[in-house]
């Protein structure tokens, strides 16, 4: 095949396929290296990729997947998601994680032209108003920043935004519903090849639960914890996240099995109690980021507190918080202090580090009681 006449749009600049098989063109920063990188090899036919995982189904460790796997997981979501050829996909994610590397991979499959930008918090800035794009992936940080800036009105202009990686809080999610765009968070990891799941964020009836893609299957083990069987994969992937089967393709996502709270003999999953606060923060005005952690307590055995990211709240604010807790959660469930901190702890690809933010937690700058 050949790629002469075949290109990408990069960081303000057109560059030849052919020019990336060849390395004529030489990239600016490590983003471009690893989108060239990537390129390259699929382009020349490359079968097997050793990518990273991210830590969901246990400790991070390199893992083989083939040719065949990516080219399988990108026609199921060109089947969910109606892709077409001469449709223009946004990269603004690291190839050297799935996710970047799949966005590549549908792009090339499919026959989508590629607009690929170094990956920011706010993208939107930097994609030239001539240019419409139909599918886009982000993660939770990028959406946030994307729909409060000045050009939050370009996303009207997508037709499909995947958003993964981790929850999207309750603020942004409802901001969503005023853009036109079809907004989808996205349920898999690297052992699946990307996502196997999807809910729609904006829909009129946005529901609470996934849809899984065509020929994907789940069942739960013994803990609750979700195994996922799908046609490309060699073996069922046995997964560490909580769920609840509403019917043969359909699921609720209930939170982390290693993060679940033992607090004086009761089990509380961090997630969902974050799942309750968020209408309660966003009522209150409170724009900031947050989760549920715990800490060793002699008496409860693991305390639960309430971490917010950024400025002190007001007094105020405070009191409101914590009369609004104490009448919404069961006793075990209220956090006994609410700490706010300067920043949360992120991985490399955008992730929350749950306990590195919890373990750094008391270098706080404002704490107060919600129950003793």
């Amino acid at each position: 095949m050949s790629y002469h006449h075949a290109s990408i749009w990069i960081n303000g600049r057109d560059v030849l396929l052919n020019s990336i098989l060849n390395e004529s063109e030489k990239d600016q920063n490590d983003f471009e290296n690893d989108t060239f990188t990537f390129i390259r090899d699929w382009l020349t036919g490359k079968d097997s990729f050793e990518i990273e995982t991210s830590g969901s189904t246990g400790p991070p460790k390199k893992i083989k997947i083939t040719r065949s796997q990516m080219m399988a997981s990108a026609g199921l979501t060109q089947q969910a998601l109606g892709l077409q050829a001469g449709y223009t996909s946004l990269l603004c994610l690291s190839p050297r994680y799935i996710a970047g590397k799949m966005m590549l991979v549908r792009s090339l499959v499919i026959g989508m032209k590629i607009l690929a930008l170094t990956p920011s918090a706010n993208v939107l800035d930097k994609i030239p108003t001539s240019i419409q794009i139909d599918f886009a992936a982000m993660v939770p940080y990028q959406i946030y920043d994307s729909v409060r800036s000045d050009d939050a009105n370009r996303l009207n202009q997508f037709k499909v935004i995947l958003i993964g990686g981790a929850t999207l809080d309750a603020g942004t999610r409802a901001l969503l519903k005023s853009f036109t765009s079809s907004f989808y968070a996205t349920y898999g990891m690297t052992e699946t090849i990307s996502h196997v799941a999807l809910q729609s964020l904006n829909s009129p009836n946005s529901p609470d639960e996934f849809e899984l893609l065509p020929s994907i299957t789940l069942q739960l083990d013994e803990r609750g914890c979700l195994v996922i069987e799908a046609p490309y994969l060699p073996e069922k992937v046995f997964t560490n996240d909580l769920g609840k089967l509403t019917s043969k393709s359909r699921f609720k996502w209930l939170g982390r099995w290693d993060n679940v709270i033992n607090t004086g003999g009761k089990k509380v999953i961090p997630e969902v109690l974050e799942g309750k606060l968020g209408p309660i923060i966003k009522g209150l005005a409170i724009n900031q980021n947050f989760m549920v952690g715990s800490v060793n307590d002699p008496k409860l055995g693991q305390r639960i507190i309430l971490l917010l990211e950024g400025n002190p709240i007001a007094n105020h604010k405070a009191k409101e918080l914590a009369s609004s807790v104490r009448k919404s959660f069961e006793r075990h469930e209220i956090p006994k202090q609410v700490l706010v901190l300067p920043s949360f702890e992120y991985s490399e690809n955008g992730k929350v580090k749950r306990k590195e933010t919890t373990k750094n937690s008391y270098k706080n700058v404002q704490n107060f009681t919600l129950d003793i």
